[in-house]
Formats: structure tokens, C-alpha cells, sequence
């Protein structure tokens, strides 16, 4: 207990130290928990002297996150993933796994050893993608998605892989078993978890939920996760697959938010706990000795890899960026690799040092795979900055109204024009947004609305209105500067995040203006008075005032912005007035709209 307590201490004191530094450098949490492994590992400081059996304790933690992921994703999203799913999944695997094989039997390897090599290189990590994917709240991305998809795909094949692999070498005379039989098996334990799940899973959670006892579902929700792993693993399979599927398989239950928060705290603790093992793993004599060669083959590994990755994705139509971004988070190496190594290993198909080297790999790519996610994110913006974007051509455009910015906000603006048969041009700046819009069918213009040659093509001469709808608040000022200065006879409507982006664009000369939520919440406030009991009529006069109020408080402030102190005593003043205002509300008599 005492050796047991001091291992936990040793973990958390060098992850609270690390992580926090790592991501305040932006190098995100997976590389501060992996550098914390390599400090306190066997190599380092030894205050860990092995790493096995943390990592085997870990890799609880990619169950949960599949499972977690699994909730996420429903039967027809999963569906709907099939092209990716299918087609660049396998595309990506069997590329990966051919160019690799070939540069394994060009070194001198066997056909059987390059082989298993080059299947192992082609396979990523799906606890570092999809933790980095998370933190960083893309997962619902187009390029997240079809990482996603890779992932997944790399998970399936792995599962017969894994069992035919032994068949391959000499075992000292123990049977492997049959891919067809894990196959068989994989079948069984799914169907039984699709029945399961609707005649067992769901009304036993209903039961445990009638009692009102939290720790006990929570109890029973690491129950599921844990059987469906364990099952799964008996049948020679992935645990983390087997928690996917449940997953995903409970995805449209009542329960799905509940499971996700309780299992949450665990995934999130065990995933931390899995990268420290991968780094208490980093053999850093052989890095020491040879790291020209260890870091040149990883950094070639990944060079290699990205760009196979780029060209499967453009080949299945993603954007040029999209694909990027899926090369640079699915780049490295993964765990299914270490496994692949190790029976290889075992099979006696692999020698020990080709096995030491090509983890030591795995493992630097791994660590790499972040520094090359923030490099990426750098360059990218660094690029969109010096270079000089081909934005499209506009000709013969003669609208009554032009939209600059085409999101959620300016859409709303072009769905009525067009309806009402009204002329308009629609300019954004986001390729990928324009990309998706004009699957629509929408007539969407890529440019940069605050350029006179681009405002002149797209009409502005003639335009009589401008809707100013860009989300970016610099790049709404500067495009309604270039407008009041090139065009003044524009009539401009404009949007504003807030109070502070209204008093700038007023400050400009604008003076049609509403803040982007403003009127939203206004009038579902309104919603909110009614169903407190308060009559329809009455609820509306009541948000028409506040309404007036707040335009004239608006202005006032405007008057003082620049002062504040007199900023400070104008909405003092305002807060007394509104209650005035709204206290002339008692004195006034309503009809009642119920009857």
C-alpha cells in the first residue's frame, strides 16, 4: 500500500507540474503527461521503475473515451460516416501499409517481417488524435470527423490483424487462433450487445435510476463499460472497440448524458495515467546512443505518413486545409502498433532490436505529433497572412443589397431576399464555409468585402443596401470604414457582437445596429413572462419599453464612452430609470388575451 501510495504521488505531483506548463506553452496536455512519464520513468529520474503495468491499468482509459465517443455518435451518424469510414479509412491503411512494406523489404527485411511492419506504421493513435481533437473542441469538424473515421477504420482492421499475425511466425507449437473464428466471434458479441442493449442494458439503468441513488448508477455505468471491455477481450478482441459499439448502441437512450458524466472523471484521469506510461516507456539509452537515427527515422515516419494521409484525403474530395489538418492529428504512430510489435516479438517474426528501435520510433512520433499540431496551426495562419488569397471573380453583379459575411447571421438576411425574388451578392472570406454553402446551392462569392475592387465588382455602385454580417469585430470596422469612404450612399446594416462593437461601428457613423443577441433574448424573455402567469399583451408592452430604454441608454452611453466615470454614473442612472419605466407598467389596465 505504502509502495502503491508513493507511485500515485510520484504521478500526479509530476503531471500537476507539467501539464499546465506544457499547455500554457500550447503544446496541449498530451505532451505535458507523456514529458512527465520520461522525467519519473526508468531512464530519467527512476522514480518509476517500470512501465508495463501502468500502462496495462491505463488503457482503461481509451475504453472509456471510446466509449464517451461511442454515446456521441448514433446509429445513422454512424451510418453517414461510411464513405470515410470505408473508403478513406481503407484507402489510408492500404497505401500506408504498401509504401511502408516496400521501404522495410528495400532495407533488407523479409516480405513477412516488412509486412507486419508496414501494417503496424500505417495505424495512428487514437488516444492521442482524438484527446488532442478534443481539447480542442473539433471533433465535429469536417477534418475531425474524418479523422475520426480513419481511427475507427484503423481499430476494425486491427481485430483480425491481431489475430493473424501469430499464424505468420513460429510459436514454439501454440495455436493461434483463426481469423475467421475471431471474426465469428466479433459478429456474436456484437449481435449480443444490439440485443442486449434494448432487452437488458436500458431497462436495468432504468430500474437503477428509479432508486435516486447517484453512486450506484455511476457504479453500474463502469460495470457496463468494464463487462463490455472484458467480454470483448475473452473473445480475442479490442476492448476499446467492444466499449465503442456499446457506446454507440446506447447513444439514443434517455441515459446518454448521465452515462457521459459519469464516466468522464475516469476517462479523463486514466487517459492522463495512459500517456504517463507511454513515456515511462521512451527507451532514452537508445535515444542517447543513436538519436540522429531515431529522430531521422521518426521525423521521416512522419513526413511519410502526413502526406499519404493528405493525398487519400484530397483524393476522397476534402478541402486542401481539411486535409491538413487530418495529416497533421493522425500523423503519428499508435498503441496498436506496440501491441503488433510485441507478437511479433513473441511469433518470433521480429528480432529484439528491430522491435526496441521501431518502438522507440512509435513512441518519439508520438511525442512529436503535438509540436507538429501548434506548428501547423502557426504556419497556417502565418500563410493565410503573407500570402496573397485568389479570391473569385464577381462580373455582371447589379443587386439591391450586398451581404458581407455569410454565417448563421447573414444567411437569415439571404434565405428572405431570395424568397421575396430581391437581388443580392453574398461575400465571405471562409473558403470552407463558401465550399459547404454552395452545396446548398447558394450563390456565395469568395473575397474580402473590406476591398474596394471587390465591393465595385460586386455592385456596390449600384447597391442601394450593405448588410454588414462579418463575424471578426476588426475585420467588421475596417470593412465598414472602407465602405462609408468608397460608397457613403450605402445604406448600412450592421451586426454587433456587443455594446462595446456597437459604440466602435456608431463612433464610424453607422447607425443601423443590433446586437447580434440582443433581440433574441429579449424576446425569449418575453416567452419566459408568460409562463410565469403574466398576460401575453401585458409581456410584450413590457419588452417593447425595455427595448426603447435600452436603444436610448445606448445612446447616452455612446455620449460618455470615453469617460469612465461618466460611463459609470449614465448606467447607474439607466438601471433607475428602467425601473421607473417598466413600475408604469401597474398603473395601466390590459385586456385579457385568453379570453
Amino acid at each position: 500500500m505504502s509502495s502503491f501510495i508513493e507511485q500515485a504521488l510520484v504521478f500526479i505531483g509530476a503531471a500537476v507540474i507539467l501539464v499546465p506548463l506544457f499547455q500554457k506553452l500550447r503544446f496541449g496536455s498530451v505532451l505535458g503527461y507523456l514529458m512527465a512519464g520520461i522525467v519519473v520513468g526508468p531512464f530519467a529520474l527512476k522514480l518509476i521503475p517500470e512501465s508495463e503495468s501502468v500502462i496495462h491499468f491505463s488503457e482503461l482509459g481509451v475504453v472509456f473515451l471510446l466509449f464517451i465517443i461511442g454515446l456521441e455518435i448514433q446509429p445513422k451518424k454512424l451510418w453517414s460516416m461510411r464513405k470515410h469510414l470505408f473508403g478513406l479509412g481503407g484507402m489510408q491503411i492500404a497505401l500506408s501499409s504498401a509504401v511502408f512494406t516496400g521501404i522495410a523489404m528495400a532495407c533488407g527485411l523479409s516480405a513477412v517481417l516488412a509486412a507486419v511492419i508496414g501494417f503496424a506504421l500505417s495505424l495512428s493513435s487514437t488516444a492521442f488524435a482524438l484527446q488532442t481533437l478534443s481539447e480542442r473542441n473539433q471533433l465535429n469538424t469536417e477534418f475531425g470527423r474524418g479523422s475520426f473515421s480513419v481511427l475507427l477504420m484503423q481499430d476494425l482492421v486491427a481485430i483480425p490483424a491481431l489475430a493473424l499475425i501469430p499464424s505468420l511466425g513460429a510459436v514454439g507449437g501454440e495455436e493461434s487462433p483463426s481469423p475467421l473464428r475471431t471474426l465469428a466471434m466479433a459478429a456474436a458479441v456484437i449481435a449480443f450487445l444490439l440485443i442486449a442493449s434494448r432487452l437488458l442494458i436500458r431497462p436495468a439503468f432504468r430500474l437503477i435510476a428509479s432508486t435516486r441513488t447517484r453512486e450506484i448508477f455511476t457504479a453500474a455505468t463502469l460495470f457496463l463499460v468494464l463487462g463490455v471491455a472484458v467480454l470483448m477481450q475473452k473473445a480475442g478482441l479490442s476492448a476499446a472497440l467492444g466499449a465503442f459499439i456499446a457506446g454507440v448502441l446506447l447513444a439514443d437512450s434517455e441515459f446518454r448524458h448521465e452515462l457521459e458524466a459519469d464516466i468522464e472523471p475516469f476517462k479523463s484521469m486514466l487517459m492522463g495515467l495512459f500517456f504517463i506510461g507511454v513515456g515511462l516507456g521512451v527507451s532514452l539509452p537508445l535515444i542517447f546512443s543513436r538519436p540522429s537515427e531515431v529522430f531521422g527515422l521518426a521525423l521521416g515516419y512522419l513526413a511519410i505518413k502526413g502526406l499519404l494521409i493528405y493525398f487519400s484525403a484530397r483524393l476522397f474530395r476534402l478541402s486542401h486545409e481539411n486535409a491538413k489538418q487530418i495529416a497533421l492529428t493522425i500523423s503519428q504512430g499508435g498503441e496498436f502498433a506496440f501491441v503488433i510489435f510485441g507478437i511479433a516479438l513473441h511469433a518470433n517474426i521480429a528480432p529484439e532490436q528491430t522491435v526496441v528501435l521501431l518502438t522507440a520510433v512509435i513512441t518519439i512520433s508520438m511525442a512529436l505529433s503535438p509540436v507538429l499540431n501548434v506548428f501547423g496551426g502557426w504556419a497556417s495562419q502565418r500563410w493565410r497572412k503573407v500570402a496573397a488569397p485568389e479570391w473569385d471573380v464577381i462580373q455582371d453583379e447589379a443587386p439591391q443589397v450586398i451581404i458581407a459575411g455569410f454565417g448563421r447571421f447573414g444567411q437569415i438576411f439571404g434565405r428572405i431576399l431570395r424568397a421575396q425574388g430581391i437581388g443580392f451578392v453574398a461575400i465571405d472570406h471562409d473558403a470552407e464555409q463558401i465550399e459547404l454553402l454552395r452545396k446548398f446551392g447558394n450563390k456565395v462569392y469568395y473575397g474580402d468585402a473590406s476591398r474596394e475592387d471587390i465591393l465595385r465588382a460586386a455592385g456596390a455602385e449600384r447597391a442601394k443596401f450593405f448588410i454588414l454580417a462579418v463575424d471578426d469585430v476588426e475585420a467588421s470596422l475596417e470593412t465598414a470604414r472602407r465602405v462609408q469612404e468608397y460608397f457613403p450612399h450605402l445604406r448600412i446594416f450592421a451586426r454587433a457582437r456587443n455594446r462595446g462593437h456597437a459604440f466602435d461601428l456608431m463612433e464610424i457613423g453607422v447607425k443601423d445596429i443590433k446586437r447580434e443577441v440582443f433581440d433574441s433574448s429579449v424576446y425569449f424573455t418575453g416567452d419566459l413572462l408568460v409562463a410565469l402567469g403574466i398576460d401575453p399583451v401585458r409581456a410584450a408592452d413590457l419588452i417593447e419599453r425595455f427595448k426603447r430604454h435600452d436603444e436610448i441608454m445606448l445612446e447616452e452611453q455612446f455620449k460618455v464612452r470615453h469617460d469612465n466615470e461618466g460611463l459609470i454614473s449614465v448606467s447607474k442612472q439607466g438601471v433607475l430609470q428602467l425601473e421607473q419605466v417598466l413600475a408604469e407598467d401597474s398603473t395601466r389596465t390590459y385586456v385579457d388575451s385568453s379570453r
